[in-house]
């Protein structure tokens, strides 16, 4: 299956200091994106979807600034071909507000499918940061 790119961005109102162990850590992803994380590594998260458990691995990060989770196999170990989430914080200078772009990069072909998935995991995120 062919994989797309996924770009959204999304105004929070939450600092980055406030917003980044939201995307860093695995109580963080645990609390929004996820139905369960564990940390299994220096950088390896455990994250479960569905009941399926997938690795992750924080191929890297900017501390307050972006965090890159990588795919490196699908829930059953298989090998796979390195689908990607980013999480970009970004600040407008000219209004004050926090954006967080999110890029999905993944087989899942249906891009309408995505944004409802990601608007979903976003809006639970503005709950938990009050933002």
């Amino acid at each position: 299956m062919s994989k797309i790119k996924f770009v959204r961005e999304y105004s929070l109102n939450a600092s980055p200091k406030m917003l980044y162990p939201y995307l860093s850590t695995a109580s963080g992803l645990a609390q929004w994106l996820c139905e369960a994380a564990q940390q299994i590594g220096d950088r390896r998260y455990r994250l479960t979807w569905d009941n399926q458990n997938y690795i992750a691995e924080m191929t890297s990060h900017r501390t307050n600034k972006s965090v890159r989770l990588t795919f490196p196999e699908t829930g059953n170990g298989v090998p796979h071909d390195y689908s990607y989430i980013d999480f970009t914080i970004e600040s407008s200078e000219l209004t004050q507000e926090q954006y967080l772009r999110v890029t999905d990069y993944t087989d899942v072909g249906d891009v309408e499918q995505l944004a409802e998935l990601w608007d979903n995991q976003v809006l639970t995120l503005r709950e938990l940061i009050g933002g």
